[in-house]
């Protein structure tokens, strides 16, 4: 089943140190399911390993060799989201319009949503998200 990622749990995969079952379960699904994600994602994920880069955390060729192997990766970018909902669900569950991005995408495809954000999974079983199995 396809499902919804955010840059959170990508973010996991590009570090050997960090290990979290959302996204170990992400990584392992990826091989089989598709995965969707806002066009906001693309930018997320650069910008973290941009900053751990900065920080001493990866080296610019690990991002390089990590950002070649996620392009090779079924993620489908949506770039068109559903703004009065998008408002709605970043209203309704105190969210950034960063992450009601990810939860409005999952609602409108009727998808789970694979994040390691408290706030955002805690938003999504509230607004009915099914849960990632």
């Amino acid at each position: 089943m396809a499902f919804v990622i955010d840059a959170s749990v990508v973010g996991c995969w590009a570090f050997d140190v960090e290990h979290h079952p959302i996204a170990s379960d992400a990584r392992e699904r990826i091989r089989h399911e598709e995965a969707h994600a806002p066009s906001l994602w693309w930018y997320e994920v650069r910008n973290t390993l941009l900053v751990s880069e900065r920080r001493g955390r990866i080296a610019e060729a690990a991002v390089a060799d990590f950002l070649r192997s996620l392009a090779q990766l079924p993620i489908r970018i949506d770039i068109q989201p559903v703004e009065p909902k998008l408002m709605d669900v970043a209203r309704r569950h105190r969210l950034s319009v960063y992450d009601a991005a990810y939860l409005e995408l999952a609602a409108r495809l009727d998808m789970p949503l694979l994040t390691l954000d408290s706030s955002l999974a805690r938003a999504a079983v509230a607004a009915g998200v099914r849960p990632a199995l």
